[in-house]
């Protein structure tokens, strides 16, 4: 059942016409891109600060990626509904992925929370629908499908929003997109190949067969294999082991009582450092490999988490740790959150989120993606989206200011490529101060 464009929703049209959601306009004084770049490398690692360019350099969607703050910045200058959803912040299509819910069945959903905080839900769609365009132009897809591509981010967006609008509220928390069901449904021969693939791949991965991926036994224990410039060993773990242990203490206060009886199952014996993603790497992250009195492994990720590149431009967290931000940004968003997902704080009052490194994560490899199967991740990272925002915003309102027509979809389309195209300028004056030696750009640790 869809609802129909309430009074509400058509005020708001009045305040801002969906077809002016297309507008791009370069915001005054904005600074330039090394300038951006060297905000952004504040309080990294320096030494890897240089492997986080190398990344972002590969094309203009992997830079894109990693500028979350200065898409951020220019949405800010952009009309918009000032209507806000607990946002995803970074709601590109590769933060899109599967994963095994507590009940170990797998489901697909948003992945990726660094940024997470209130903002107009505008922002997201924008941001998901400009990286389909990048995705597509990286692939050579002709620019009418990559457009059609990227309006259907905002079809199925609009479309799966008026449902959402009209469902009981705990029928729609309760909502999960299960893998097997979104591969019955898929249309597309090859996109049920992908499909199975993935899932088979999910099926497979376990605990145990990751503790002898990336740990050996040494002296009768296991240790985190060392594999740099990827995943080393920082500092002495024995020397700092209180320091560790106290840690995981205040962590574990901030799981519910069953999951922290369940995590004091296990002691920690090795932790590294380890480099993820494109945007994160220079961000303090390390791999926590834990074991009980059956020497069953648990791998925790422990990644810095700093403030959203949103809050200059809606606000302060309402949380004073912005660990406390993505847990609770997640858990919000999420149809269903890792039992060991909580934060804690490090030396130097560092803040940190914590969560499962493997269980049953998979995500979706863009690079096979042909146009058929790119249509059909649009449709359900849209659908996935409008789920998220309708937990947390006024879906009803949201629906009516949308509507049954096209015309938002026509905006979000343009608005894409617009955006698209000041990504590939921004990417271009990024590889000149590469090149000029303003940002150094390696795949290897200095010496």
């Amino acid at each position: 059942m869809k609802v129909k464009p309430g009074n509400e929703g058509k005020k708001l049209r009045q305040k801002l016409k969906r077809n002016e959601q297309g507008t791009f306009k370069l915001p005054p004084n904005r600074p330039t891109i090394a300038a951006f770049i060297k905000a952004d490398n504040v309080g990294r690692l320096q030494n890897l600060v240089p492997i986080r360019h190398a990344r972002m350099s590969k094309s203009p969607f992997t830079f894109y990626r990693a500028t979350a703050s200065v898409m951020a910045y220019d949405l800010a200058f952009q009309p918009h509904t000032k209507v806000n959803v607990q946002a995803i912040g970074d709601a590109h299509l590769a933060n899109f992925g599967g994963f095994a819910t507590p009940e170990r069945s797998l489901i697909f959903d948003a992945n990726d929370f660094d940024e997470t905080n209130p903002a107009p839900w505008e922002w997201d769609l924008k941001r998901l629908a400009t990286s389909f365009v990048l995705a597509a132009r990286e692939k050579g897809i002709g620019e009418s499908t990559t457009l059609e591509i990227a309006r259907n981010v905002s079809k199925y967006y609009r479309e799966s929003m008026q449902e959402f609008a009209a469902m009981n509220i705990l029928d729609l928390w309760y909502i999960k997109f299960d893998l097997e069901g979104i591969r019955d449904m898929a249309k597309v021969k090859r996109s049920k190949k992908q499909l199975d693939k993935l899932i088979s791949k999910g099926q497979k991965q376990s605990i145990q067969k990751e503790l002898y991926k990336m740990a050996i036994s040494s002296s009768g224990n296991f240790v985190i294999k060392d594999q740099p410039p990827l995943v080393y060993h920082p500092f002495d773990i024995d020397k700092s082991r209180k320091m560790i242990e106290g840690f995981f203490k205040k962590y574990a206060e901030t799981l519910q009582s069953d999951r922290k009886w369940l995590f004091n199952q296990y002691k920690m014996v090795d932790l590294a450092m380890k480099v993820v993603g494109v945007g994160s790497v220079g961000t303090p992250c390390f791999v926590a490999l834990l074991m009980n009195k059956k020497d069953e492994p648990l791998f925790l990720q422990i990644k810095e988490a700093g403030e959203s590149a949103l809050e200059p431009f809606t606000g302060k967290s309402i949380y004073k740790h912005h660990g406390q931000r993505v847990v609770a940004g997640q858990r919000l968003v999420q149809a269903a959150s890792d039992v060991f997902l909580g934060w804690s704080t490090g030396p130097g009052g560092r803040q940190f989120y914590v969560r499962q490194l493997k269980d049953k994560k998979i995500s979706p490899d863009i690079e096979t993606f042909d146009k058929a199967v790119l249509k059909g991740y649009a449709k359900l990272c849209g659908r996935m989206l409008a789920r998220a925002h309708a937990k947390t915003g006024p879906s009803s309102l949201l629906a009516g200011y949308m509507g049954k027509r096209e015309q938002l979809d026509m905006a979000i389309g343009k608005f894409a490529v617009a955006y698209a195209n000041q990504t590939e300028r921004d990417f271009a004056e990024f590889m000149k101060a590469i090149k000029s030696g303003k940002l150094k750009a390696s795949f290897e640790l200095p010496d």
